[in-house]
């Protein structure tokens, strides 16, 4: 009888001393044509035979489905290895490319207020001149300034100035309210 070679047990498995036990086991009992001549000289039946077989075709399914399992798991470990590698030198090109600058200062604006040497002076965040004689201009359109809350709006267009005590015809016609008299300047 030939002695099988006996397969050391691989040190990553779980359970290596049960590995080990099982080579052993298998190393005695010799499976394949060699295991069928072997058995059929000491009077086992084909029944024995066609039951090993199986047992190691169980045997190569179940490594085969190991081998594909692991097969698997790598492809996985892998391309997500490759998506991370993608995102990060992404991420690295974004950085290059919008660098982020710590000193920057922002432009100075304008003054809120800017007074000009007559006593006019311009409002630039609502955008209004006053003139020297309190007449205020919107300097977006260049029409005469009338605050919204002291304005009365008629229904034939015409519009009471509360402040100045200025009715503004829907004509363009200005009357004192005060006196009565039409404003002609």
């Amino acid at each position: 009888m030939a002695i099988a070679a006996v397969s050391a047990a691989s040190s990553t498995s779980s359970n290596w001393l049960k590995e080990a036990q099982d080579a052993l086991v298998a190393s005695e009992t010799p499976g394949g044509m060699m295991g069928a001549l072997q058995d059929s000289r000491a009077g086992y039946s084909i029944k024995t035979f066609l039951a090993k077989s199986q047992n190691n075709s169980y045997a190569l399914a179940q490594i085969a489905q190991n081998s594909q399992i692991s097969s698997s798991a790598l492809t996985v470990q892998m391309s997500q290895a490759a998506a991370k590698k993608r995102y990060d030198e992404q991420v690295a090109l974004q950085v290059k490319l919008n660098p982020v600058h710590a000193n920057f200062t922002p432009p100075k604006g304008l003054e809120p207020v800017i007074y000009f040497g007559d006593g006019s002076s311009i409002d630039t965040t609502s955008n209004i001149m006053t003139m020297s004689s309190g007449k205020q201009i919107d300097t977006t359109t260049g029409l005469e300034y009338h605050d919204p809350k002291s304005i009365v709006t008629m229904a034939n267009g015409a519009y009471l100035d509360t402040q100045n005590n200025i009715l503004h015809m829907s004509d363009g016609t200005k009357v004192d309210t005060i006196s009565g008299l039409k404003i002609t300047a």
